[in-house]
């Protein structure tokens, strides 16, 4: 009875997931695998991904019955009492501006929050979260023993104990001391009082855990011998999967475009983010966000190219590199990065322009203008376009 697995509450800011459909959905994965006759028993070791910015809340006393679910039962139905909080808070929550701008102001501003930990504060980021369950539901909060990002979560399920969070996912919670490592004793107490025990130690996302727990052994035949590795945030995930090394970027155009890369020294700013690279805990990724993707791209596509893919590149080709000079903005909605709405056009002079440019100029100042600002918005994070790149 979800909508795309989540439910959208009536405020319509305030999104949340069940944790126990996610608990079933793993179950179910594993038995259409088993029912597949797939050999559990030749894997090795094993790790995986998850939304970032999603919490789990652990109810007093569920660690005793993770650790002894029984093989028999189906794990979500062993689990059905263990959460404080039923329904997980997720990253398409945007209900806690109130708690953002608390803990701004506890730690001397936005830019000081965004130098300590990554980023300024941001709705969906946990520590705001967790403030709102705080002061909404005090109790709920005291009756939690254990809070876990979704990754962690998914490796506590396997691991068959409290599976710690990981340096890089980590880092897209509003609490990590992005530079050494450790939770921001300032920024924990402007969220809850006796967070840090609730959270436990953060390590790096490449740490081995430990063995697969018993329960997967009995029921689908893993080897005991197999290892949980660390899980981590599905962004993260994404650059090494990818293999990204130092100097490379990786831009996806889709609904919103996100661009995120690998560096060396991060500048943290108020808009992007900077989390620790699950790679090599000694250097950083950053991750940029723009809204007015691929929904932008479309409109003016069915504008100026009668809808058509193949109109949009014919006119983009006929155009030369640099527009002469004609340049544009696009955000039909409010932008992410930066916060600007508006059609924005300007021509050579670098005169405002207000009526529509030629049908192909549009669209090459379109998609000029946006990867202008992808590269903008990357260098004021601290990516250094190198001489040979400016060559090019």
């Amino acid at each position: 009875r979800t909508q795309g697995g989540v439910y959208i509450h009536s405020d319509r800011l305030t999104v949340t997931s069940p944790v126990l459909m996610w608990v079933k959905a793993l179950d179910m994965i594993l038995e259409k695998m088993k029912s597949s006759g797939f050999n559990f028993s030749q894997v090795r070791a094993l790790s995986g991904a998850g939304q970032q910015h999603g919490s789990v809340y652990w109810k007093k006393g569920s660690i005793q019955i993770l650790k002894n679910a029984s093989s028999k039962l189906p794990l979500h139905q062993s689990l059905k009492a263990c959460f404080s909080v039923s329904n997980s808070p997720i990253w398409m929550d945007s209900s806690t501006a109130s708690q953002c701008s608390a803990l701004e102001k506890a730690v001397g501003g936005a830019q000081h929050l965004a130098s300590i930990t990554g980023s300024r504060a941001y709705e969906r980021f946990t520590g705001n979260q967790i403030a709102k369950i705080y002061s909404q539901n005090p109790e709920v909060y005291m009756q939690t023993e254990r809070i876990s990002l979704v990754s962690s979560f998914a490796a506590s399920l396997f691991l068959g104990a409290y599976a710690p969070i990981d340096y890089s996912d980590g880092s897209g919670m509003n609490l990590l001391q992005i530079w050494e490592k450790v939770w921001s004793v300032s920024c924990l107490n402007a969220c809850a009082p006796g967070l840090e025990e609730k959270l436990g130690c953060p390590v790096p996302s490449h740490s081995v855990l430990g063995p697969i727990s018993p329960y997967y052994s009995q029921r689908y035949g893993f080897s005991p011998d197999c290892k949980i590795v660390a899980f981590t945030g599905d962004n993260p995930a994404s650059l090494a999967g990818m293999r990204l090394q130092e100097g490379d970027i990786a831009i996806s155009l889709g609904t919103s475009d996100t661009l995120f890369l690998w560096i060396q020294e991060p500048t943290p700013a108020l808009e992007g983010h900077i989390l620790c690279n699950p790679v090599d805990s000694q250097t950083y990724m950053a991750l940029l966000c723009f809204k007015n993707g691929s929904l932008m791209r479309e409109r003016i596509r069915d504008d100026c190219a009668s809808g058509s893919w193949d109109e949009f590149s014919k006119a983009l080709s006929s155009t030369v590199a640099g527009n002469n000079g004609n340049l544009g903005f696009y955000f039909d909605v409010m932008e992410i990065t930066p916060e600007a709405v508006g059609i924005h056009r300007f021509n050579r002079d670098n005169q405002k322009v207000v009526s529509d440019f030629p049908k192909e100029v549009e669209i090459r100042a379109l998609i000029e203008g946006q990867f202008m600002a992808k590269r903008i918005h990357a260098e004021k994070l601290g990516y250094k376009v190198s001489k040979y790149d400016e060559k090019l």
